[in-house]
């Protein structure tokens, strides 16, 4: 199960059902402390529906400051985008931070 923590609290786990590299599926369940950071989630999308990259740069930026995530065995994921609709997850993820440029 991946996980994703607000501040050190659990916030939410994702159970993996699919990958279509470099992208992986999964059902989203909510823990309480994820609905105050549910409109987070809400820009990131909207903002890549209408294909805005400057809104989708600064949610983005307000995800990855305010959430963090856990591979299934526990180590920290360096480096991660993450879209949650209703019960639904994909994100993408990589062991090194990404470099700016």
């Amino acid at each position: 199960m991946w996980r994703l923590y607000h501040r050190g609290e659990l916030i939410g786990e994702i159970d993996e059902q699919s990958r279509d590299f470099p992208w992986t599926y999964g059902r989203f369940r909510p823990q309480p402390g994820f609905e105050p950071l549910r409109p987070l989630f809400a820009a990131w999308n909207a903002a890549v529906d209408a294909e805005d990259d400057e809104a989708m740069e600064r949610a983005y930026d307000a995800v990855r400051a305010a959430v963090t995530m856990t591979h299934p065995d526990g180590r920290q994921v360096a480096e991660f985008l993450l879209s949650i609709e209703d019960d639904e997850a994909g994100f993408r993820w990589h062991d090194e931070p990404f470099e700016d440029g």
